[in-house]
């Protein structure tokens, strides 16, 4: 039986799937849990989310469901900033 051998991956699993944007698609999750952790601790519910983000329930129930592509980093930046947070962007190489 040959050996099969495993190809090592990166610290990204979207990026080792192949996903051209998985930078991106990264951050979005990142900033989508932090929003969906507070909108649970808050007990809201995805109109009212939608209301006090300014979006619309429909962009709730994407960034609830991760569902990210048709949703911008600056919009979820905003959000972040609508539900009270500090966001600090850091760059290091």
């Amino acid at each position: 039986m040959p050996r099969k051998t495993k190809t090592p991956g990166t610290d990204n699993v979207l990026a080792d799937l192949g996903f051209p944007d998985a930078e991106e698609l990264t951050a979005k999750v990142i900033l989508s849990r932090k929003i969906n952790d507070i909108i649970e601790r808050r007990g809201l519910t995805q109109v009212e989310a939608a209301e006090l983000l300014g979006i619309s329930q429909p962009k709730v129930s994407a960034i609830r469901n991760y569902k990210l592509r048709g949703i911008s980093l600056e919009r979820l930046l905003q959000a972040l900033t609508a539900l009270g947070q500090h966001v600090e962007i850091t760059v290091t190489s």
